[in-house]
């Protein structure tokens, strides 16, 4: 009997353990709002996947294109770079829930209308492009709206958790929507990948309809009044855990998050693969980038360093992926690749809603979506003419260029904000010390002001 108390014992430690780190990574759905929206988001998403990976299939089987690649991917997220700044102050100002709710509506129906397009058997490329730019309006209010959300559905001590779990169910639905995608296009065509999506928006409907508005932590909405959009920029320029790892974005969002313009070519021209390898690969990368938002969810605090780090890594990890020389190597540096995007992208969307006013929160988000998703259409074409006329790996290997140099400059950043701080804290400390010595008198006021 008591070897096998002694046993009990030796494995109820591992398996306690477990548990606190599952409580741990998943603390932020003990919250029922937040529980629905996660699940609702979930369903959501994998439709959302598959119409962004269907567009992309169908305009490439259209034209055979990376320049027309670039510009679809300029069409998908152009409104972010114009809208952003007035969606976010939109997001500030409204009741979120029920302005996602609008959004949701308005997106079901721009993915039904790409269905009935897809049907046609050879729509004209000017509606595809048409369309998919009402579907970037939604996107460009949709993720201000969303993101800020998130704060407000949890309590205080939960945000990075949930922030992180946001993440992480983001990029679930990337590894389960291209395969989907895959399949009903090599099964039953273009038009019912899309129909499925439209199909799936009722979920987060239902979900967003579920909640209950009384256990919000809502942020008091802004007033109207002149030059709110440009207060937003000036709040971010001035607060340096915001702005550094805003321009980080700005770099490596042009240059490196160009997945649905550079991998179709890489895969298909550079590595003899097909449609379909395409997208395994896409989904094998989500399945990385779903184990970096899981392990960056259990971070109790995001800096500038862990931005600037993650950047890094996600630089190395391209640059390894511009030099595969098989599909039987791509694969796993796929792996790497999805871990490095969402380490980075997990971090320092984050330190935005962490830092961030509550009342300067969904202007900030915004403006993070505009250098993150509104640099695409700067990126998409340049990143497309690349591919197209020297190879993807050139692509790729600017995607590695752009985040290598986000990531150092970061870094170098970080470094000179610390020194400042310590030359502040010098500071203060011989401003005590020359205090002291006149002895607790008051000082005359030339000495007072000098030392202030």
């Amino acid at each position: 009997m008591p070897f096998i108390v002694g046993r009990r014992d030796a494995t109820a430690e591992p398996r306690g353990r477990i548990r606190a780190a599952t409580r741990e990574t998943f603390q932020s759905l003990r919250t029922r709002n937040f529980r629905l929206f996660f699940g609702g988001q979930l369903i959501s998403q994998v439709g959302n996947w598959q119409t962004l990976v269907a567009q992309t299939l169908l305009v490439l089987s259209l034209t055979n294109s990376g320049v027309a690649l670039g510009i679809l991917a300029a069409a998908q997220f152009g409104p972010v770079l114009l809208l952003g700044p007035f969606a976010g102050l939109i997001a500030d100002r409204s009741d979120k829930r029920k302005l996602l709710l609008t959004v949701q509506v308005i997106a079901m129906v721009q993915s039904f209308a790409l269905a009935g397009l897809a049907f046609t058997g050879r729509p004209p490329l000017l509606a595809i492009y048409a369309v998919a730019t009402v579907g970037g309006i939604t996107m460009a209010f949709d993720n201000p709206a969303r993101r800020s959300f998130v704060v407000e559905m949890v309590p205080e001590g939960d945000v990075n958790n949930a922030v992180s779990l946001n993440s992480a169910m983001m990029t679930a639905s990337r590894v389960v929507g291209p395969v989907l995608a895959g399949l009903l296009i090599t099964t039953v065509g273009f038009g019912w990948a899309f129909a499925a999506d439209g199909l799936s928006y009722v979920a987060v409907l239902v979900a967003l309809s579920l909640m209950r508005p009384s256990e919000l932590r809502r942020a008091p909405a802004t007033p109207r009044g002149k030059g709110q959009v440009r207060d937003g920029l000036r709040y971010a320029r001035r607060t340096a855990d915001l702005w550094v790892p805003l321009v980080m974005m700005a770099i490596v969002g042009t240059f490196a998050y160009n997945f649905q313009v550079v991998f179709p070519l890489f895969v298909i021209r550079d590595l003899g693969g097909n449609e379909g390898t395409f997208t395994v690969l896409f989904s094998v990368v989500s399945v990385g980038a779903l184990v970096g938002a899981l392990a960056v969810a259990r971070r109790r605090s995001i800096d500038v360093r862990t931005v600037s780090l993650s950047s890094l890594a996600f630089g190395v990890s391209l640059a390894a992926m511009a030099v595969a020389p098989s599909l039987a190597v791509a694969f796993p540096l796929g792996l790497l690749v999805g871990f490095g995007s969402i380490a980075f992208l997990t971090a320092s969307t984050a330190i935005v809603q962490v830092r961030s006013a509550p009342e300067m929160r969904g202007r900030v988000l915004a403006l993070q979506a505009m250098v993150f998703l509104g640099s695409t259409p700067i990126g998409g074409p340049i990143v497309g003419w690349i591919s197209q006329d020297f190879g993807a790996r050139y692509g790729v290997g600017v995607g590695a260029v752009a985040a290598l140099g986000a990531g150092a400059w970061g870094l170098a950043a970080e470094r000179r904000g610390r020194s400042a701080a310590m030359t502040s804290a010098e500071a203060d400390m011989a401003t005590d010390e020359a205090l002291a010595e006149l002895g607790g008198q008051s000082a005359p006021p030339d000495i007072a002001t000098r030392v202030a």
